[in-house]
Order: structure tokens, then sequence, then C-alpha cells
């Protein structure tokens, strides 16, 4: 994997070079993690549990759920314990492992999230095929295709990483792996491979938020025809997925869909969208969702009933 480099290892900057700043990232994004992980943890036992929650939605939901710990587990535990750290070093192997993985749970996200906008949209409009539609097979099929599409897209990526030559420094003024910040470090004119990555990444994300916006406008304006209880209830459950939608891809097409240039407020983007979105997502599914909390009341009273009988 090291070919045609001398640099074996890089320096993480970080988010701050401030010793009590960096405590202050540790407690953060500490909590912030565990929140993550236990929120969408929760999600997953749940569905998985309940067998009210047996829908295509809370299908996809639950691996929503498993893509967003995945995605934050990709960057946070190496941000909390480089906080801590006085140098910040990452190989070249684990960096490349690590843009691996970063894009393949942040694709996969993408991925789910359109098949989300898909089962709404047939729910909504297609009521009476809804069933024959969204059948699980047909929900286990899209799933597949959604990891082999992730898992290509991050071959592509790594295969552009692999190919920049890294000969000098190797400081690396970010808090993870990415192909942004490496090509600044590439000793060769990165202007093709980023044109690659705008053309990949960048088009990815912005395609997929045009389709999902067409999606969630034409679901909104059919929803004049429902009644007003079932009005209500899909305009609840829409209203979560394009909040969910807002913050995941904002920060994307920020960074992947521009010229090889730097701004000061990158990292903190990048962090929104790593480790701040995973952690928004499963309050903005439970505490706007009436079947997830209530499947969850259930499942915790279940818990506590059969221990105490013990």
């Amino acid at each position: 994997m090291q070919q045609n480099n001398t640099v074996t290892e890089f320096i993480l900057l970080g988010l701050t070079q401030n010793p009590m700043r960096q405590k202050m990232v540790f407690v953060i994004f500490f909590i912030f993690y565990v929140g993550t992980v236990v929120g969408n943890l929760l999600i997953i036992v749940t569905i998985k549990s309940s067998r009210t929650l047996g829908s295509p939605m809370y299908f996809f939901l639950f691996y929503l759920s498993l893509a967003d710990s995945c995605f934050s587990t990709s960057t946070a535990p190496r941000l909390i314990v480089d906080s801590l750290s006085a140098k910040k070093i990452i190989s070249y192997n684990e960096c490349m492992t690590q843009v691996f993985a970063l894009h393949l749970f942040g694709c996969m996200e993408i991925f789910v999230l359109i098949l989300m906008a898909a089962d709404r949209y047939v729910a909504i409009c297609k009521p009476l095929h809804y069933p024959t539609i969204m059948r699980r097979q047909v929900c286990t099929i899209l799933i597949v295709l959604a990891w082999i599409g992730s898992f290509i897209h991050s071959i592509a990526q790594i295969i552009l990483a692999l190919r920049l030559p890294f000969c000098g420094p190797n400081l690396i003024d970010h808090y993870c792996c990415d192909l942004q910040p490496l090509l600044k470090l590439a000793c060769m004119d990165t202007y093709r491979i980023n044109l690659l990555l705008v053309s990949n990444s960048g088009a990815i994300c912005s395609s997929s938020f045009v389709i999902l916006m067409i999606s969630y406008i034409v679901i909104l304006h059919s929803l004049r025809n429902h009644s007003g209880e079932g009005r209500k209830k899909a305009l609840s459950t829409c209203t979560s997925h394009i909040i969910v939608v807002i913050l995941s891809f904002g920060p994307c097409i920020f960074i992947y869909t521009r010229p090889p240039t730097t701004f000061p407020m990158d990292k903190m983007v990048a962090v929104f969208y790593t480790i701040g979105t995973p952690f928004l997502n499963p309050l903005i599914y439970t505490l706007r969702n009436a079947e997830v909390k209530n499947a969850m009341r259930k499942l915790w009273h279940i818990k506590i009933s059969s221990g105490s009988k013990r």
C-alpha cells in the first residue's frame, strides 16, 4: 500500500492545539459518541424486539441506525483518544482504512435515506399497491444493493487515495483522514483527482439531495388528499425525514462539491456530519415518532418486569 511513498505515517493536528480545549474536546465528544452508540443501539434493539415495528419504514430505520453507529465509530474514537495525546500519529494503512470506512458507512447512510423516502412515497402516493411493492423480499434486495453501491463507492475513493504519492509533509490539518485534507499533502498535481472526487462523492451527495427533496415535495403535495388524522401522522413522519436529510446532506455537499480550497469552518462542518448528525438522528426519530416511543416503553417495561420476577 505504500508504493512510491516516503511517508509511512501522518500526524493529525486535530480540532485544537490548546491543552485546555483538548480536554474539553475529550469530554464533549465522549458524551456525543456514547450518546450516538446508545441511542442507535436502542433503536436497533427496539425494532428487532418489537412486533409493532415490522413495516418497511422501520426495517430501513434499523439499517440507518446501524450505518450511523458505524459512521460515527470510524472517526469519533480516534478523535477522543487523540485529544489526550501529545502527538496524534496515524499510520498510512490506518489512514487508508479510515478513508474506506468513512465513505462506506457515509454512503450507506445516504442510500438508506433514499430508500426511506421511496418507502414514504409508495405508502402515501400508492397506498393500495404498498404491500405488494414494499414487501420484505424487495426491501432486503434494496438494502443489499445499497451495501454493494456503498462498497463500490468506497473502493473508488480508496483507489484515488492510494494513487496519491506522499514524499514530504505529513501534517494533516484535520482530526481524521479523508481525501480532501490528503490532497493538500500529495506531491503531484491533484486537479484531476479532485475532479474525480467531486464527480464521485459530490455527485452522490448533490443528486441524492435533489432526488430526496423532489420526492418529499411530491409526497407533501399528495397529502392534501388524505384525511386529517392520516395527514397529521404522515406529515410528522415526513418532517422527521426531511430534517435528517437536510442535516446529513448540507455539510456533505459543502465538503465534497467544491474545488480543493480550505475554509476555517471545514473541520467543524466535518464534525457536524460525522459525529453530530449520527447523534441527532435517534433523537429526531424517537421524539417525533409515537410508535417508536411506545415500542421502547413496552420493551423496557418487559425488561424491568422480567428482572423483578427473578
